[in-house]
This record gives structure tokens, C-alpha cells and sequence, in this order.
């Protein structure tokens, strides 16, 4: 579900906007096996979305396509995305329920931000897992070396 909210203060840091702009919030559930495999809650700043027709994720004509897709569509790169690993912690009560876990349960957070080619954050991210069930596991895909 995709709403208008004023961007708060660990967002707008993230964004490298000012507290309050106005921002898209969207935030997901995803299943795997039919199971709650993880949440996630997306800012986008309205400067970079709000006269196109990709303003809401879940609408318009890339509805359900990724940031690196949707950003594309309006000729903007996405250059670099950054996660930030959080420590482990209990979730809240909502977050559990939603995740099928007890709230003495651990869940992982990673904070990810995409940025474009001129440095500037275009989404950003707080991706939740439960740690009870899930292993979060990263694969990089590594340029080949130019040929001498």
C-alpha cells in the first residue's frame, strides 16, 4: 500500500532531503513457500516521482517493477545501491503478527538506499526478515579482467 507522507528525520538523512519533504511510502509483504519471508517499507522522494507516471509503485505503466525499471522509464540510472546491515532485534508486535514470528523472535533489518549516477538517492528502504527462518545470503556478479 503506497501513501503521501512527510519524510521523518532518519529518512530525509538517508534521501539527503530535508525532514518533512514529501515522500511515497509504500510498504510490502512477501511470501516464499506461502510463508511470510519478509517485509519491507520504501520511501521515494516526490521531487524525483511526483509529475510522472510512475508516482505510485503498485500503478501506472511499470505497476509492480522494481526501482532500477521504474526509475529507467524517465531516464534515470541507477548507478549504486548501499545496504546497511542492522544488529538483530526483536520486532514489534505489528511486525511479528505480519511476519508469523513471536515478538521474543529476532528479525535482521537491512537499510537499502539506490542512488543514480550523480550520487543522488532515489529510494530507499527498510528491509525486515525474520532470522528465525530465513538466512540472508549475498551473490555479486564480478567484471571479468581485461584481457592483457
Amino acid at each position: 500500500m503506497s501513501r503521501t507522507k512527510a519524510a521523518p528525520a532518519d529518512i530525509a538523512r538517508c534521501l539527503g532531503i530535508d525532514e518533512g519533504d514529501p515522500c511515497i511510502r509504500t510498504a510490502y509483504e512477501f511470501l516464499a513457500n506461502g510463508r511470510p519471508a519478509q517485509l519491507s517499507v520504501s520511501w521515494e522522494p516526490m521531487a524525483i516521482t511526483g509529475d510522472t507516471p510512475i508516482v505510485l509503485p503498485e500503478m501506472g505503466p511499470l505497476a509492480g517493477q522494481g526501482v532500477v525499471e521504474r526509475m529507467r522509464f524517465f531516464g534515470i540510472g541507477i548507478a549504486t545501491a548501499v545496504e546497511v546491515r542492522r544488529p538483530a532485534r526483536a520486532p514489534p508486535q505489528a511486525q511479528a503478527n505480519l511476519l508469523g514470528i513471536s515478538i521474543g523472535d529476532q528479525v535482521l533489518v537491512i537499510e537499502r538506499t539506490y542512488y543514480d549516477g550523480d550520487g543522488r538517492a532515489v529510494e530507499t528502504a527498510d528491509i525486515t526478515v525474520p532470522d528465525v527462518r530465513w538466512e540472508v545470503a549475498y551473490e555479486f556478479a564480478v567484471d571479468p579482467p581485461e584481457p592483457a
